[in-house]
């Protein structure tokens, strides 16, 4: 089934690469305009220029400023400005054991992880609730839902991504409004590539599904949220781990 998204609007954060990339190109492919939001403005515009003058529109975004959030959303050509559909996608890690782990580096995933979606949430549900209309999908982890050593700062920002997530599926869904959670397992992703084979190994053992993912799986599972034939699903958790986590 190809859910249509013609006449829609929406953006991604995190859009540079990886999982947000491969969210907007099937999100174009599916008929929506696609506000490309990322730090990396040469990758934003060459995505862009790959996508279509019309189709896409890059945002140059910094998520751990989000005092700068509101001003650049409103510099959003008019064809772009309505966002029906927003993708909260951005993520950094910075992993290491809690005993080693520093301030600094709890503060930085949870700004760009959680403050950062919760600054563009707030700000791009206003016109959501004028319009009566809108998807709201963030994307978290299987890591927010079974934890992993050496990663308390990330599962902190995915598992917050979560109960944020159905918080606001209570407050909005009156108005039309769903807001769903994507929850990857270990996707193919440039990081991955370079494990070395007896620990790739290791985690494809621990998958029901005996592979890891590849970001069209996780793109996939965000087009049906968007559309509207998941008008009824809102505040949901959804697992795309293979079975990593059941």
């Amino acid at each position: 089934m190809t859910f249509k998204l013609d006449g829609r609007t929406a953006l991604v954060t995190g859009a540079s690469q990886g999982i947000g990339e491969a969210v907007a190109r099937r999100l174009a492919e599916q008929g929506a305009r696609v506000v490309l939001a990322a730090r990396n403005a040469d990758k934003l515009r060459d995505l862009a220029a790959e996508l279509g003058a019309g189709r896409a529109h890059s945002l140059p975004l910094d998520l751990t400023r989000p005092q700068e959030i509101a001003p650049r959303l409103q510099e959003l050509p008019a064809e772009f400005a309505a966002v029906d559909i927003l993708v909260n996608n951005a993520g950094i890690t910075r992993d290491t054991l809690l005993l080693r782990m520093s301030l600094e580096q709890w503060q930085e995933v949870i700004d760009t992880n959680l403050t950062g979606a919760f600054a563009v949430t707030r700000e791009l549900a206003k016109g959501m609730l004028r319009r009566r209309w809108g998807r709201v999908i963030s994307i978290s982890s299987v890591v927010g839902l079974m934890g992993n050593a050496g990663q308390a700062n990330y599962a902190a920002a995915k598992a917050g991504l979560i109960g944020f997530s159905k918080s606001l599926a209570r407050e909005l869904g009156s108005r039309g409004i769903t807001v769903n959670v994507v929850a990857p397992g270990y996707i193919e992703t440039a990081m991955t590539a370079e494990l070395p084979a007896a620990a790739r190994a290791g985690l494809v053992q621990q998958i029901a599904l005996g592979r890891l993912g590849r970001v069209d799986d996780v793109a996939a599972a965000v087009a049906y949220l968007a559309s509207e034939e998941a008008a009824y699903v809102t505040g949901h958790v959804l697992n795309v781990s293979g079975g990593l986590y059941i």
